[in-house]
């Protein structure tokens, strides 16, 4: 996240819709691969009915969690819905791979990919649209650190839930997760902010610019996701 963030406040300042498509795009792709090849079979491989649940309980909750927090979006508040939902699955996150790594003290490096290939996307599309808001970046210290503020305390206690709890935790961290990840995949639409198109600042059709941006949207979404797959084989 701390790679991802500065990228994403860099590339608010281009005037060119191509690059928050691309970093939209291949954010939000590697972000649902990573939640599909790592999350998901974590939250189900503890307990696969309430694991299930708790992605449709995350999934859900994220998506409520963001509508109704629209109407704080006219308040001048100090959080931004992006960050929020990022720290709320971090949080989850963290207490169930504190769990996970004292149950399971030989587990693989797949855990540690898992965490590598979601943060960097994460933290480069929260600090864009952070950035585009014009807020600091500094708030996504907190779902940055969130995991190991967590972990650590849970891993030195030695707190080991049974594993419906297990699943039903990690499947709401994935379901948010996921949520988030769909959310921020680029929208080539009027108003947008993942992939902005304004009438007024192009003079020829601006269909058919946004048709040419759906299909860099659709690439740099594959291409995102083919990243984090190619990093799964290697460890699997």
């Amino acid at each position: 996240m701390a790679v991802g963030a500065p990228l994403g406040a860099r590339a608010v300042s281009t005037d060119h819709p191509l690059e928050p498509v691309w970093g939209y795009g291949l954010a939000s792709g590697a972000m649902v691969t990573s939640a599909a090849l790592f999350l998901v079979p974590q939250a189900l491989g503890q307990h696969t009915r309430l694991g299930s649940l708790g992605i449709a309980l995350g999934f859900l909750g994220g998506y409520v969690g963001h509508t109704v927090s629209h109407r704080f979006t006219h308040l001048e508040l100090p959080i931004d819905h992006t960050a929020s939902e990022l720290t709320v699955h971090a949080l989850s996150a963290g207490a169930i791979i504190g769990a996970i790594y004292t149950a399971m003290p030989s587990l693989t490096s797949i855990l540690g990919i898992a965490l590598v290939s979601h943060k960097a996307p994460a933290g480069y599309a929260a600090a864009r649209r952070l950035a585009a808001r014009g807020r600091s970046v500094v708030t996504l210290l907190l779902p940055a650190a969130a995991v190991g503020l967590v972990a650590l305390p849970v891993g030195i206690v030695g707190f080991s839930p049974a594993s419906g709890l297990r699943g039903l935790l990690f499947g709401i961290a994935a379901g948010v997760f996921l949520h988030v990840a769909v959310d921020l995949l680029p929208e080539c639409t009027t108003g947008s902010d993942t992939c902005p198109v304004d009438a007024s600042d192009h003079s020829g059709d601006v269909h058919q610019l946004q048709d040419r941006l759906r299909t860099h949207a659709a690439v740099s979404a594959l291409v995102g996701g083919a990243a984090v797959a190619a990093a799964w084989a290697l460890v699997i």
